[in-house]
């Protein structure tokens, strides 16, 4: 039998979901002068990485009960709105959006300090954030971690399996170099999950009809109390210099052994001499 102290935890449970709506893989484009991410007018999506933290986040739920309550926090426009109603219609509770245009420009620092100081004003004492490996956009897998190193918590990366939630410790499987580790920490811990971990749902009726009723809160920097001086462009340490389009040319000759085996042969070998390859 369970003890007790275990039961009154457990309902207690509280698990943040990160996620971040991003142009649809085809539709990535730059703005040249600023370096920044067009998303004004592109089809967005939610990031595909996402999907398995919010998976595992509502397999925790239907494990350990409906104490359990999962909170979805985005930045971003207001049409983010959308990646936290399909997170809703997935299973999750209720969710929020940072939006701001002190946001705008943020790099990975910038944007770890708004959701770090969204989830300490939104959501208070928490037990667990959830979130992917990485944002297809991006593609850096910096923006967990860093939430983590700002919440002062444990953080677990390229986690492939959550064994144990018990008496305020976790267990799990790290995915690495040939193979797996099997870990414990404390909680409150950030997981940044890979796609091993589960195989994302699709929602029902039930979760869309939740989705559409939700009501998604646009919060802005005053509400989480944000020092304005580490948002946006200001608060970001990193710049994009440089964006330029690589050229790739082909330049060679057709060497045809139809006609003239032996000269295509020696065609061929004088082609590698010629690069130093042989």
């Amino acid at each position: 039998m369970e003890s007790v102290v275990n039961i009154v935890w457990r309902i207690k449970l509280k698990i943040v979901v990160l996620v971040k709506q991003v142009p649809a893989t085809d539709h990535v484009k730059m703005d040249e002068e600023t370096g920044t991410m067009i998303r004004d007018g592109v089809a967005s999506e939610v990031n595909s990485l996402d999907l398995y933290a919010i998976e595992e986040a509502v397999r925790i739920k239907e494990k350990l009960g409906d104490g359990v309550e999962i909170t979805v926090i985005s930045m971003g426009p207001k049409k983010a709105v959308e990646a936290v109603k399909s997170a809703i219609a997935l299973g999750c509770d209720k969710g929020y959006v940072l939006n701001d245009k002190k946001f705008a420009g943020s790099d990975t620092w910038s944007t770890a300090y708004a959701l770090s100081a969204g989830i300490k004003s939104l959501v208070g004492d928490f037990d667990m954030v959830l979130c992917g490996e990485r944002a297809t956009d991006g593609e850096t897998g910096q923006v967990g971690p860093e939430v983590g190193a700002y919440l002062d918590i444990p953080v677990l990366t390229y986690v492939s399996k959550i064994e144990q939630i018990h008496e305020g410790k976790l267990i799990a499987q790290r995915a690495i170099e040939g193979g797996h580790e099997r870990v414990e920490t404390r909680m409150p811990v950030l997981v940044s999950v890979v796609k091993e971990i589960n195989d994302p749902r699709m929602p029902n009726f039930k979760g869309k009809m939740k989705a559409k009723n939700a009501e998604i809160p646009l919060v802005t920097a005053e509400d989480i109390h944000a020092d304005e001086t580490k948002l946006g462009l200001k608060g970001s340490p990193t710049r994009v210099v440089k964006i330029f389009r690589p050229r790739v040319t082909r330049k060679g000759r057709v060497v045809s052994a139809k006609d003239d085996p032996e000269g295509a042969v020696n065609g061929l070998m004088g082609f590698f001499k010629d690069k130093g390859m042989i």
